[in-house]
């Protein structure tokens, strides 16, 4: 059995698989799990998406910043799996506050396609509208399939090279299974010094 020596932060663009690693890593090591998107639903009563579209970027980063610290005050004693959302890239003083708390920052870099793939398999096209896209996309209104990859494509070139510049370990996802990813993310971490065999074990 191994456990986490330190708190590990999950960072990539929308449908890297964030949420879905989190929740592995979690359950391997027997840790907890946080996703920034819950904390600023619980902390606010809102849903990210909603503050960011009803309230603008500027709220929608200091919700994501106060759930931050909030996960930051339940990991003080004990190491936990942190996945956080797409944009937190942009947010230095949710990095920072992370970052203070000791987390790893781990980036899940898929390939363009992926990510603009799995974004149009749950747009919903309807009445000349698409709905259920990501916000920053949103709010650009797009009217086809095309309009949604360009549009993407800018935020996708320049948020991955901001994560490249701020990770502490990269891991590109196959097309394998989530478990077999989740492998490769373990044996990183071990490596890496984030993770050792627990004292029981």
């Amino acid at each position: 059995m191994f456990c986490l020596t330190r708190s590990v932060v999950l960072m990539g663009i929308k449908h890297c698989g964030k949420s879905t690693q989190g929740k592995l890593l979690s359950k391997y090591f027997n840790c907890p799990f946080f996703d920034t998107d819950d904390q600023i639903l619980k902390i606010c009563g809102m849903s990210a998406r909603k503050i960011y579209l009803e309230k603008g970027e500027d709220e929608f980063k200091k919700a994501e910043t106060l759930a931050c610290k909030a996960i930051c005050e339940n990991i003080v004693y004990r190491p936990a799996v942190i996945a956080t959302g797409g944009g937190i890239c942009d947010n230095d003083p949710a990095l920072e506050t992370l970052g203070s708390s000791g987390g790893l920052f781990v980036f899940l870099d898929v390939t363009e396609k992926t990510a603009s793939d799995r974004i149009l398999k749950e747009a919903i096209f309807e009445n000349g509208k698409i709905k259920n896209i990501p916000a920053y996309i949103a709010k650009k209104n797009p009217h086809t399939e095309e309009d949604v990859r360009i549009i993407f494509h800018d935020f996708y070139k320049r948020r991955n090279d901001r994560y490249v510049s701020l990770a502490d370990l990269t891991l590109s996802p196959s097309s394998c299974s989530a478990n077999e990813n989740s492998k490769k993310l373990v044996s990183l971490l071990l490596v890496a010094g984030a993770a050792a065999p627990s004292a029981t074990a």
